[in-house]
Formats: C-alpha cells, structure tokens, sequence
C-alpha cells in the first residue's frame, strides 16, 4: 500500500511538472509575442522554472486557504494567448481564483476570459513608442534598475539606453559588466552581458547601452548617443534639490528626473501607489521615488489610517547595512556609522516619519522615527507600534491586511505572509514594497495599541517601486488585472 501510495504521488506531480512545462512557454510566448506578463500574486513567473512555478501554486495556500492548480494556470493561459490582448500584465493568481469559484456561470475558458479581460481586450495601449531612460549613477540600485528594465517589458515601455559614471575606460566596463551579471545577494543575471570596449558600450539581452563618462549633468550630450526626450534616474543622492536636479533637465536629450532618495524643498515625493495619481505630469519635470523604509511603510500606514485612524505611533527600521556605512572602523561625518557595518548594530536616524506624513497629510506631527542598521547585507523590517482610534483585535486586523493584499489599489504595495517560520532572506527578491508579517502582530487587551511588522527588500522592492513611478511618469503603464 506504502509503495502504491509513492508511485502515485510521484506521477501525479510528473504529470503537473509535464504541465508546469507547457506553461513555461506559454508564458514565455505571451511575453515575447504579445508583451503579455502573467504574474502570481505578484510572483515575476518570467524566466522561471517549473519546479518554482509549481512551488509558487502550492504557497498560494497561505493566502487563499486552498493551492491553485497549474492544470487551470495552462488553461487560463492558453485562452489569454488566443484572445486579442497585449501590453498588459495579469496576474494569473486572481484569475485562477476567480475561475475556481465562478466556472460554473461560463460556457467555456475563452468566455470567461472575454468577461474578466474585457477593458484589454481589442484595447489601445494608451502609447506608442517606448522612452528611452538614463542611469546617472551605478551602485546597488542603479544596477538593479538595469537588471530589471532590461527583462521588464521586453524594451517595449522604457529601454535603458545609457549609463553615466564618473569614468569610463576598458577596465572600468569590464567591472561593470561582471557586477551586472553576478550580484551577491541577488544571483546571476538572467541573460547575456557582453562589453564592447571600442563602442563603450555593454549589449545586454540586445540592448545596446552606452557607457557615459560625467560630473556635471548639464554638460553630457545625449543627444549625440542618439537619446531623445529620456527619462533620467539619478542613483547617486548628490543632487537632492529642485536646483541640483534641474542641471540633468539643461542636458540635451532629457525631459524628465527621477532621485531614487527623499528630495528636499518642494519636489514631489512619491510612494507608488499612495500618491502618484495626483502628480502633474504635464508641468513637472522632477520627482523623488522616497525612501525604501518610506515606500514599505506608507501602503500599510494608509490602510491602518483608513480603516481605523491612526492617534499616534512610532516606527523602527531594523535595516539591512548600505553601502555608506564603513566595512571596518572608521572616520565617518554621520554619527555611529564609521563602525563596522559587518560587526555591530548601529543606531540611526531615519527621515521615514517625516515622509510618511507627505505621502498622508493626515499624519503630520503624529509619528516618530528611529533606525538600527544591523549585520544584514538585504531585507530590512520595520516595526509600526501605532496607538488607533478605533478599538479593534488581532483577527480583524488580520484580515484587514489580507484584504488589502488581495484587494483593491495597494496589491502591488503590500504582500500578506501567514508563514510563522519566515526569517529575512525568505523575502529576497519580493517585488512589493512591504510584506506584512501575520503572525507576529500584537494587539493589547484594550485594542487601541498595536504593533505591526513588515519586512521589505529595500533593494529589489524599492527598485520595482521605481520602476512602477518611471513607468507612470513616462505615460508607458500597462494594462494591469490584479
């Protein structure tokens, strides 16, 4: 019985990983062919395995109650492929859902297809050509943002066509060649990375992206390398006002700024998904993308305020160390952060309070913010110790946040963990901005104390958060079913 039991087991997933297969390359073709990307619940499903698609249907579990089926994953995909749709993103997972539960009203997969994806259907993409986009600085977000340009879209929304560093000869390419195809914490590239030291340039995936040699923005000509009306996103943090920034805007060939860090004076500081909508595209040329602490935490601050009100409360950031720490003991301007970064937890401030209360007005002067940087080198945690209006407990809170990872505008922005064994490298690579931590929430006996956690990769989920504003700001956004 024993034996007949295993036979069975092993076949029947043989047989989902013979589907699973089949999936891959519809993925793939919907992809290429159409400029389709299937995601699962926010899950990146391109250029992945069988086995990880399988394992990503088997986890839906911990938020659905129930493991969605590659069998209707294929199904879903195949009527998608037939249907006249492109330049979308649909994320499969809802889909799936929706099918098990609603199957019965439709007379086949194409109809319930033509039902849900009706609005993309047959639909104009809304833009026509992509824009091409400059890097202005090179370290863990800069490449991280190339990384993801180049497999995002497939070159049809925003194509990275250059990258500016403060020098640029045969040596320097090939380093910055090899820190794009490995990265420590994030893995190997996915695809080719080939130097060109006679063009100056670095082929990625058929991308040809020009390595610019500049200090002062305003004096690199873009133009020249065949760059018109680009998008700049400036990685560095050197430039931080509207008059630092501005000097990209005086280079021929860029129309449009993004700082990936908090701006200063009266730049618009965005989190997506909480206060992009009301951006005036036409007239501002220059905007910040905040903070990574700042875009993990606002999403769920917006849903606490808004379901029950925030009084006050505090955030602590437990962050991974960055770059700007020192690697052993020594001088720094800031304080505490010349020790070693691989050595000791480090006490510092975060301005994340103070943006979270620009991204929700309605917070001013009602939050207080600390750090601690921590021997970590990714995935960070911030701990929300809120004091609420509205008396509530742990199951309604509960499902307040899974509902607001489900449902609505914020899915992109949070993401529900119900797992109570997940640690901080179980969340490497998450595409949202923060993942709230079910099992570790505290409510006091009263139920106007809480203490929320949210984990964040604060360098792949801020990068996609980037991504998301360039996206918007450029007028290149997709047709999205989340």
């Amino acid at each position: 019985m024993g034996v007949n039991r295993f036979e069975s087991s092993l076949k029947s997933w043989i047989d989902d990983e013979k589907i699973a297969l089949e999936f891959v390359n519809l993925v793939g073709k919907l992809f290429l062919d159409k400029n389709v990307e299937l995601i699962l619940f926010r899950n990146q499903l391109i250029d992945r395995s069988a086995s990880v698609i399988l394992f990503k249907h088997s986890y839906a579990t911990n938020i659905l109650g129930y493991q969605l089926d590659i069998k209707d994953s294929h199904t879903i995909a195949e009527a998608i492929y037939r249907a006249d749709i492109s330049d979308a993103r649909l994320d499969i997972g809802k889909l799936d859902k929706e099918w098990m539960e609603e199957k019965d009203k439709y007379t086949n997969v194409d109809e319930f297809i033509a039902d849900k994806l009706r609005d993309v259907i047959d639909r104009d993409p809304g833009f026509y050509k992509p824009i091409d986009v400059v890097l202005f600085g090179f370290g863990r977000i800069g490449r991280l943002l190339l990384r993801e340009l180049i497999i995002q879209g497939n070159g049809s929304q925003l194509r990275v066509r250059a990258v500016v560093t403060r020098r640029v000869n045969e040596e320097d390419i090939a380093k910055r060649a090899s820190l794009i195809r490995h990265d420590s914490v994030h893995g190997p590239f996915r695809g080719n990375v080939i130097e060109d030291f006679e063009n100056k340039s670095i082929t990625i995936n058929g991308h040809i992206v020009k390595m610019l040699e500049g200090s002062n923005p305003e004096d690199i000509d873009y133009e020249a390398e065949g760059i018109h009306n680009a998008l700049l996103i400036d990685n560095t943090g050197i430039f931080k006002d509207r008059e630092g920034l501005g000097r990209h805007l005086n280079a021929k060939g860029i129309n449009q700024v993004i700082l990936t860090a908090p701006a200063r004076g009266d730049i618009p500081n965005i989190v997506y998904g909480i206060n992009h909508e009301g951006l005036d595209i036409e007239n501002e040329h220059i905007f910040s993308a905040a903070s990574c602490t700042t875009n993990a935490i606002v999403p769920t601050l917006s849903v606490i305020e808004e379901k029950l009100g925030i009084e006050k409360g505090h955030i602590e950031s437990i962050h991974a160390y960055t770059n700007d720490q020192n690697l052993t003991d020594n001088y720094h301007k800031k304080p505490r952060r010349g020790r070693s970064a691989a050595m000791n937890m480090v006490i510092t401030s975060t301005g994340a309070g103070s943006a979270a209360a620009k991204a929700i007005p309605s917070l001013k002067g009602k939050l207080t913010a600390n750090a601690v940087r921590v021997p970590t080198p990714n995935v960070s945690l911030a701990l929300l110790s809120l004091t609420v209006n509205k008396s509530t407990n742990n199951e309604d809170l509960d499902a307040i946040m899974k509902d607001a990872a489900l449902n609505g505008n914020l899915v992109e922005q949070i993401r529900y963990s119900a797992s109570n064994e997940s640690v901080s490298t179980d969340f490497i690579g998450d595409p949202v901005a923060g993942i709230y931590d079910a099992p570790s929430t505290q409510v006091s006996a009263d139920g106007r104390n809480i203490v929320l956690y949210l984990w964040y990769d604060n360098e792949f989920g801020y990068t996609i958060q980037v991504i998301r504003l360039a996206k918007h700001v450029a007028g290149v956004r997709r047709f999205l079913y989340y």
